[in-house]
């Protein structure tokens, strides 16, 4: 080999550069280096915090509108709304009337539930049952609820069967709704695995389909639970003392007579800590348990 060959084949070899070995020091859950977060990162991470704040601001953005407003009679300060409700709590038995509302709550929407799965199992078994379901769907869910008040009033009298009634009126519809579209939306896969090991009828229900449209089936009941609240409100807001006594509803309307404003807000503020309560807690609890353990939601 000449020396012109040997010149040129170690012109064309590339440059190598030096080697060096990188020491990982802490690892992300994937291994790759993680840096360290800062405190403001780390507190940005906390669900809870990041809605604390969310409650803050509506607070001060409510407490500064009423401020410029300064018309206690149409929109009182947050302030003055805690301190209503504050008085309401310890004089004026306001605890004992929300519990008076959410026994009747809490019935009516146990009765709707089993009535859901009843119907929405009978529609997924059989095709008369899936017409059932349809036709009843179309039928009554565009009914509002309280213009049920007036037969309710006939047929049951002025009591708690009648917002019982209501009730199961204002959560049966949107949750068998829900229900039925997460039976639908099973993959065809999962149902012939559950007839391959023998499912049938109920169990083929309550053991596939039911984990399977879990998701589905948990909107229906957070959507039917706010149904339940607006209705069972409006409801008391007509009917007044219950069983002789007065729910929540009540407490709205009686002060509203009597232009204790403040103590109106407050009621209202008692309805959004109930649901803010049974939203991240309740319905919170059930999700870290069931589809975000399972991996279904994200």
């Amino acid at each position: 080999m000449t020396d012109l060959a040997i010149s040129s084949r170690i012109q064309r070899e590339p440059p190598r550069r030096p080697e060096y070995e990188r020491k990982v020091v802490t690892t992300g859950p994937i291994g790759d280096a993680a840096r360290p977060l800062s405190p403001w990162e780390r507190l940005s991470n906390v669900t809870a915090l990041r809605r604390l704040l969310v409650l803050a601001l509506v607070a001060a953005l409510w407490e500064g509108a009423a401020t410029w407003q300064n018309n206690p009679l149409m929109f009182p300060t947050f302030s003055a709304t805690i301190a209503a409700l504050w008085d309401g709590i310890w004089r004026e038995n306001l605890l004992s009337m929300v519990w008076v509302s959410l026994s009747v709550l809490l019935k009516g929407y146990a009765i709707a539930v089993v009535l859901a799965v009843v119907l929405t199992s009978f529609a997924v078994s059989t095709r008369i049952g899936n017409d059932v379901l349809s036709t009843l769907t179309s039928m009554f869910n565009p009914l509002p609820a309280i213009a049920l008040l007036p037969i309710a009033m006939l047929w049951f009298g002025l009591g708690a069967v009648s917002l019982t009634f209501v009730l199961v009126h204002a959560v049966l519809w949107p949750l068998a709704l829900n229900t039925h579209a997460g039976f639908t939306s099973v993959s065809e896969t999962l149902r012939m695995a559950g007839r391959n090991y023998g499912l049938t009828g109920i169990r083929y229900v309550v053991t596939m389909l039911i984990p399977a449209a879990l998701p589905a089936i948990l909107t229906g009941l957070k959507v039917g639970w706010a149904f339940a609240w607006r209705t069972l409100i409006a409801a008391e807001l007509v009917f007044g003392v219950s069983s002789g006594k007065g729910g929540l509803g009540w407490f709205i309307f009686q002060n509203r007579n009597e232009l204790s404003i403040d103590k109106v807000f407050a009621g209202l503020v008692t309805v959004i800590l109930i649901g803010l309560l049974v939203e991240n807690v309740v319905f919170r609890w059930i999700e870290t348990h069931t589809v975000r353990k399972w991996g279904m939601v994200r």
